[in-house]
């Protein structure tokens, strides 16, 4: 059987190929009669004719697909990010290609022949605008998520409120009585954690102490540098704030190993709100990010730019999750 043509329905409905184009192109309005298009609608449903997209989109010059580009797909994190932007764009008739880069946060490769021929855009999610040269950035509007707002290049951002999330944490445990701190900062080069580091730092204030260990992103990273702070001469922090959830569940491996019991002894907080928050014993203090959230901006964020329009708007808000893993500083050093 053969897949019906617009000339079959034009023939079936007794209008012309031009009415049943306005018609499924969703241009009729003003040019054809309100009747006329439902007639049209019905014989293309009932005839089971479906338009030849690739045909359409080469008129248009346009493929309905974007590129997310994201650091990695072991992270949780990113896989919501991607959840977000695809179900508000298979709501515009659009497709996500997703591009874990080979490189992390670094330079990311190509991975089509041409991506200017293949994209209508890209949503990068924690990359550098630097980073994006290679995918066709140049050509393409470009939506950059959690990352620098003030880099040159990228027609939108969309970004969370992420020095928030961290002036919340500070507020949290410096209300239970915690004075000395270690932050366990990722050893990502990256604008938002640049951020976490500069808020914890700033909301602080005097009368604390603060030590900085940098650590790749994995538990057992996480564990051994923790392990390692946490034994040097001199006054124990009481206070582990993290970066990453999975910074967090290293710190607490490095916890219990040293026979400290959480929270009694030494709190942690995490950042992310990922499965693994509740998944640790016990369960993590956390910010939870809306990655889904940022996902659905981005992609809108992108659909505004195509159709000519500035996007702006404000940050995705960001909420501490409090669970058990924070409690009141040891009264005892």
């Amino acid at each position: 059987m053969t897949r019906p043509t617009s000339r079959d329905v034009a023939t079936a409905a007794g209008v012309s190929q031009a009415t049943v184009s306005l018609v499924l192109g969703d241009k009729w309005r003003g040019r054809v009669s309100e009747r006329t298009a439902g007639h049209v609608r019905e014989t293309a449903t009932t005839l089971g004719y479906r338009p030849n997209l690739a045909a359409r989109n080469l008129r248009l010059g346009s493929t309905r697909t974007a590129l997310l580009v994201v650091p990695a797909l072991t992270n949780e994190f990113f896989a919501r990010v991607y959840t977000g932007a695809a179900r508000v764009a298979a709501a515009h008739g659009f497709g996500v290609v997703l591009y874990p880069s080979p490189d992390g946060t670094g330079p990311a490769r190509d991975p089509f022949a041409s991506a200017r021929a293949a994209l209508d855009g890209i949503i990068a999610s924690s990359m550098a605008t630097h980073a994006l040269h290679a995918l066709g950035g140049d050509g393409l509007p470009l939506v950059m998520l959690d990352s620098d707002p003030t880099a040159p290049g990228a027609a939108a951002h969309v970004n969370l409120a992420v020095a928030d999330g961290m002036r919340q944490t500070t507020t949290h445990l410096l209300a239970l009585g915690h004075r000395r701190f270690l932050h366990l900062a990722s050893a990502v080069d990256s604008w938002t954690f640049d951020v976490r580091a500069q808020a914890l730092t700033t909301h602080l204030g005097p009368g604390t102490e603060l030590r900085t260990v940098r650590s790749p992103l994995t538990v057992d990273s996480a564990r051994t540098l923790t392990e390692a702070a946490l034994t040097t001469p001199g006054n124990r922090p009481t206070a582990i704030v993290c970066d990453d959830d999975i910074l967090a569940a290293g710190a607490c491996k490095a916890a219990r190993r040293l026979g400290l019991r959480i929270p009694a002894d030494l709190s942690v907080t995490g950042f992310d709100d990922l499965a693994l928050a509740t998944a640790v014993e016990p369960e993590l203090t956390t910010v939870r990010l809306p990655a889904e959230r940022i996902g659905e901006h981005g992609m809108t964020a992108l659909l505004t730019v195509l159709e000519g329009t500035p996007w702006t708007a404000p940050d995705l808000p960001v909420e501490l999750v409090v669970r058990d893993s924070t409690g009141p500083a040891p009264t005892t050093p």
